[in-house]
C-alpha cells in the first residue's frame, strides 16, 4: 500500500485537483480554491513528470513561456478601456499609495529575505526579481472575492504592469547587482516586449470587440489562468533537481515574502487612513507578484532553473494564501453586515 502511494499518489491527487478545477460549479470553495488547485496540479505534475513536461515529444516547452507571457499580457490589454485610467484622475490618492507600496516593499523584503536565505547567488537573486514585478491578474480575482475595491484593483494591475519596463529594471540593479550581473536595458526591453507591446496590441483591438467583450471575458480569464498554470508546469519541470534540494528552504523564504508584503501592504495603506475596501485592495496587490513575468525575465536572462524557482513556488503559494485572505477578509465583511 505504501509503496502504490508513492508510486500513483501524486498522479492521482494531480488527478483530483484537476478534476476540482474544472468542475463546472458557483459554489465560494470551487471560487477561492479553484486556481489554486490548477496550479498546484501543475508544479505536482512538473516534479513528477520533468522530462515529459520539459521536452513533450522532444520539443523544448520553455520556448512556449514568452509567447504565453504576451498572451496574457494581451488578454489584459483587450479588456482595458478608458475608465480605468480615468480612475487615476478620480482617486489618485489610493492609487498613487498603491504603486509606491507596490515597487517599495515586495523589492526591499525580497532583498532582505535573499541577503539572510544563504541560497546559491542566482537563485536568492530570484526572490528579489519576484518582488520587483509587478501585481498580476490573480490579485484581481482575489479582491474581487475578499470583498475589496475592485475597479481600484484593476487600475493599479494595469498601472504597475505599464511601469514595470521601467521599474523592474532599475529596482533589480540596486538591489541584486551582488548576485547577478544587471543589464538594466535589456531587462528593460525584454520586459518592454512581454509587457507594452502585448499590452497596446489589447488596446489596439479593444474597439473592435467592445460589443462582444461581455461575452468573452471568461474565455480571457480562462486563457490567462491556463497560460499560468502552463508556464508554472514548464519552469517546475526545469527546476526539479534544483528544487528537490533546495526546494523546503526556498519554499520558506517565498512564503514569508509573500506573508510580509500582505502584512505590510496593509498595516502601510491603514496608516495613510484608506478606507477599509481600499486598504483590503492594497493588501492584496501588493503581496500577490506577476509571478509569470518574473518567470520570463528568468528565462530571456537565460536563468530559468535558477532565478526562475522563486517565481515558480511563488504563483502556487500565493494564490492558496490570496484564497485563505480572501475568504477571511469576506467572513469579515459578511459578519459586520449582519451587525
Amino acid at each position: 500500500m505504501q509503496e502504490f502511494l508513492i508510486t500513483y499518489g501524486p498522479i492521482l491527487l494531480s488527478i483530483g485537483l484537476l478534476i476540482f478545477a474544472f468542475y463546472p460549479s458557483q459554489s465560494l470553495l470551487k471560487k477561492l480554491l479553484g486556481f489554486t488547485a490548477l496550479v498546484s496540479a501543475a508544479v505536482i505534475l512538473g516534479l513528477q513528470f520533468p522530462s515529459v513536461i520539459a521536452q513533450p515529444f522532444g520539443f523544448e516547452a520553455k520556448t512556449l513561456i514568452i509567447p504565453l507571457i504576451m498572451l496574457i499580457m494581451f488578454a489584459m490589454g483587450v479588456q482595458l478601456q478608458k475608465k480605468e485610467f480615468v480612475r487615476i484622475l478620480k482617486a489618485p490618492k489610493a492609487i498613487g499609495i498603491g504603486l509606491l507600496l507596490q515597487f517599495l516593499i515586495m523589492p526591499l523584503v525580497g532583498a532582505l529575505l535573499a541577503f539572510f536565505s544563504n541560497l546559491p547567488p542566482e537563485v536568492a537573486a530570484g526572490i528579489i526579481l519576484v518582488g520587483c514585478s509587478p501585481s498580476g491578474v490573480a490579485s484581481n480575482v482575489m479582491t474581487y472575492l475578499a470583498k475589496g475595491n475592485l475597479p481600484l484593483s484593476l487600475t493599479l494591475t494595469a498601472c504597475a504592469t505599464l511601469l514595470a519596463p521601467l521599474f523592474t529594471p532599475l529596482l533589480m540593479l540596486a538591489l541584486a547587482k551582488t548576485y547577478i550581473d544587471v543589464d538594466p536595458m535589456a531587462l528593460f526591453m525584454s520586459t518592454t516586449k512581454m509587457v507594452i507591446v502585448p499590452i497596446v496590441l489589447g488596446l489596439i483591438v479593444h474597439p473592435l470587440l467592445k460589443n462582444n467583450l461581455s461575452r468573452i471575458k471568461r474565455l480571457l480569464e480562462w486563457t490567462a489562468k491556463l497560460s499560468i498554470t502552463i508556464i508554472i508546469a514548464i519552469s517546475t519541470a526545469l527546476g526539479q533537481k534544483t528544487l528537490a534540494m533546495i526546494g523546503g528552504t526556498l519554499l520558506l523564504f517565498v512564503l514569508l515574502h509573500n506573508l510580509i508584503g500582505y502584512f505590510l501592504g496593509f498595516h502601510c495603506a491603514k496608516l495613510f487612513k484608506l478606507s477599509k475596501e481600499d486598504t483590503r485592495t492594497i493588501c492584496i496587490e501588493v503581496g500577490m507578484q506577476n509571478s509569470g513575468l518574473a518567470t520570463g525575465l528568468a528565462l530571456e536572462l537565460g536563468k530559468l532553473t535558477t532565478m526562475g524557482l522563486a517565481s515558480t513556488l511563488f504563483g502556487p503559494v500565493m494564490n492558496s494564501t490570496g484564497s485563505i485572505l480572501a475568504s477571511i477578509f469576506s467572513n469579515s465583511s459578511n459578519s459586520s453586515s449582519k451587525k
